[in-house]
């Protein structure tokens, strides 16, 4: 028993976590080096692949040298902390992955923070040695200096350090002499982390975790806490509402590599997959039949932002989606609540529109990119930061956002963040870049990292974890330009098109279809006005004297889900079909709208 680790794998977004993973496949000789070319395995959905980031944790595990390694692979992003905070409950010690050319950064410290409560042991890889300027052992410091401020043990403190590059495929202790393999890191996991304690007595499992499967349902997995789990085993299912249900455990598996087998019985400190088990959620206890224990529940982090999620009422209802009624919508949100912790979802006043919670931006746009590609259409509102009133004060959340950007841009930077009410906490220079880091209330983000971007010549960097909740900030300067509004239903021409460009930007390409009402453009000013793209050049038999001009059309913006929710006004919604994601104002007729406005 005693040969098992239990460990996480902790960094920034693209720091290199499920490189590392990947690499760690292959020293346990789960595959050859050929089979994946060059493909991460771990990132294994298509939306986690498409932008780089790892949005769902995942469990493998590997052997080595006679010794059976769990790894969990979490999220760097903040926006799934819902899903860190449930894993890092199943693991005994965690990898620090840094890079050692931007040092810790804010997400680092986000799930770092979190898994020095629970008391975790950490070993700290610092990769990408082979990034020119680079800084290894400055990096170094950085981090013991970050685990000093957040109130590190003795033991904490005392962590070894791994250098090497991922990618390459290479860990040693010492930077300065690159190995040919990864052992370094295995060796050092196998001689710091300790192994689960055995507890002997009743059985005792947190679920933590959930999978689905078409064939057998849902799947609860976590960590056996204390004691053995059998297969056919009588248990308690001890719920959050304090009832306790007697059940049946099915099949029990372990994890093996990328998969699962199934076992007879599993002792403490081993992470199972239990199939059998009927309407339990995440953070209720499978305890013992007679004896029923529950362990205490995970804590989450409450959302920090809500949406409008609507049923689509567009001209162009039905045309692209399978499931577009409100109960599809529904279910979908009610079967997603059962695996996304960190999602709530409130059924407004009309039977269809919910109100959906979550942890920023980024959270709620991976469901709705999600939901789309499952073929849903639906419309979804501007993001609210959710306010709340403590003492009798009314507040709202502030993040840390930090920039890294070349020296140049700076000044542009610090002044599109403090109108946005952010203040300026730390700068510091490192190789003609600036990093700053401020205090910004979380509405101020939305928004931000276009601008950012482009006032950048795409050179930011950035990123942001949620801080506290404090008093409200005042008003904030969202979008100042206008709407440029179809005035008709029809087909968009290029005629029409070249002839409105000085009135602003346009969204569409010639030759799309658009309906009256849909936000076809941004006005160069700050009011709204109807335009009709739909007209078409009118032919005459009598000759005209001198040719007529080309039309020259500026290539229209197009915008990702993200910046789409991000852009639009409070009076606006963003319909979201399986194949497209146009603006559109909430009332359509334009009539409707001025009398809208005027009362």
């Amino acid at each position: 028993m005693q040969n098992i680790r239990n460990i996480a794998i902790i960094a920034h977004v693209d720091h290199g976590k499920t490189t590392l993973v990947d690499k760690m496949l292959l020293a346990g000789h789960l595959f050859r080096d050929n089979q994946n070319s060059g493909e991460l395995i771990l990132d294994n959905n298509d939306l986690e692949r498409e932008r780089g980031i790892t949005i769902l944790s995942k469990n493998v595990s590997i052997n080595y040298n006679g010794y059976k390694i769990n790894i969990i692979d979490t999220p760097g992003h903040s926006d799934f902390g819902g899903e860190v905070e449930r894993v890092l409950n199943m693991a005994d010690g965690c990898l620090l992955l840094v890079d050692a050319f931007e040092g810790p950064m804010p997400q680092t410290r986000f799930v770092l923070q979190k898994a020095l409560e629970i008391g975790l042991k950490p070993i700290v890889v610092i990769n990408k040695v082979d990034k020119p300027n680079c800084r290894p052992d400055e990096v170094q410091e950085m981090v013991f200096d970050l685990m000093c401020n957040l109130n590190a043990t003795e033991d904490q403190l005392d962590f070894p350090t791994i250098y090497g590059s991922a990618k390459q495929g290479w860990m040693s202790e010492d930077w300065r002499k690159p190995t040919d393999n990864i052992n370094a890191v295995l060796d050092a996991i196998i001689k710091y982390i300790p192994a689960p304690k055995v507890i002997e007595g009743d059985a005792q499992m947190l679920i933590t975790s959930l999978d689905f499967s078409s064939y057998v349902g849902r799947i609860a997995i976590g960590r056996v806490h204390r004691g053995e789990i059998r297969e056919n085993m009588d248990i308690a299912l001890c719920r959050k509402d304090g009832s306790v249900s007697k059940q049946r455990i099915k099949e029990l598996h372990v994890f093996e590599g990328m998969g699962r087998k199934r076992v007879p019985s599993v002792l403490s400190g081993d992470i199972c997959a239990i199939v059998g088990l009927d309407g339990f959620e995440i953070g209720d206890t499978v305890a013992d039949f007679n004896n029923p224990e529950p362990l205490p529940r995970i804590a989450i982090d409450e959302p920090t932002m809500s949406m409008t999620f609507t049923i689509n009422d567009s001209p162009f209802f039905g045309k692209d989606g399978k499931y577009v009624t409100s109960r599809h919508i529904a279910d979908r949100l009610t079967r997603e609540l059962d695996r996304n912790l960190a999602l709530r979802v409130q059924r407004t006043e009309s039977d269809d529109a919910w109100t959906v919670f979550g942890r920023g931006v980024l959270h709620l746009a991976v469901l709705i990119e999600t939901m789309r590609r499952e073929g849903y259409e639906l419309q979804v509102g501007q993001p609210q930061v959710i306010i709340k009133e403590i003492n009798g004060v009314k507040c709202e959340p502030i993040e840390l956002l930090s920039i890294n950007v070349p020296e140049e841009y700076s000044s542009k930077i610090i002044d599109m963040v403090t109108r946005r009410k952010g203040e300026m906490v730390t700068m510091a220079t490192q190789n003609d870049r600036i990093q700053m880091e401020f205090n910004i209330p979380s509405r101020g983000i939305i928004g931000l990292r276009t601008n950012v971007l482009t006032a950048s010549a795409g050179e930011a960097i950035m990123s942001h974890r949620f801080l506290e909740y404090q008093p409200w900030k005042g008003d904030i300067e969202r979008r100042t330009n206008g709407s440029l509004i179809a005035m008709e239903s029809g087909t968009a021409y290029a005629y029409a098109i070249d002839k409105l460009q000085d009135r602003g930007r346009f969204f569409i390409f010639p030759q799309e279809e658009v309906y009256a009402g849909q936000v076809v453009g941004e006005n160069a000013k700050d009011n709204d006005i109807v335009v009709n793209v739909t007209k078409s050049k009118k032919l005459t038999n009598m000759r005209a004297s001198g040719a007529d001009d080309k039309a020259r059309i500026v290539p229209p913006v197009v915008f990702s889900l993200e910046e789409a929710l991000e852009y639009i006004k409070a009076d606006e919604y963003v319909e979201v079909t399986p194949h497209h994601i146009r603006l559109r104002k909430i009332i359509l007729d334009e009539n409707e709208r001025k009398r809208a406005n005027r009362s």
